[in-house]
């Protein structure tokens, strides 16, 4: 067996499926989605992040909210200012990878597979 699959907890009875299906949990909703999307670059500040996602600043607080619970995202203040980044890279790559498996589902050859190996979509 490989060490690197028992310590990273990618074995079928790992005690971090249920951690993983609560990922899962908390990215099966389209605005949290897009916030992940719109954090890609950087950090932003709510009000930002609710025109880039068409949702009131109330709401994407509320997600956000929920986020930071799940350590998805982070904050830093700046004044009165809030701003939300990506707690790591991980968040980023599994909507990436949702992405391109919803592209999959379309037939043909996706998008993604026509993009030069040294770009990322």
């Amino acid at each position: 067996m490989d060490a690197d699959n028992v310590i990273c907890g990618r074995e079928p009875d790992s005690q971090y499926v249920e951690l993983a299906v609560e990922v899962f949990s908390m990215l099966a909703d389209a605005t949290r989605v897009r916030i992940i999307l719109a954090l890609r670059e950087g950090e932003l500040p709510v009000n930002r992040l609710a025109e880039l996602v068409g949702k009131s600043p109330a709401a994407v607080s509320q997600h956000l909210a929920k986020m930071r619970l799940g350590r998805m995202v982070t904050t830093r203040q700046d004044g009165t200012r809030v701003f939300y980044r990506l707690e790591n890279e991980h968040a980023r790559q599994l909507v990436t990878d949702a992405i391109f498996q919803a592209e999959h589902s379309l037939g043909g050859t996706p998008r993604h597979h026509h993009v030069e190996s040294t770009e990322q979509p």
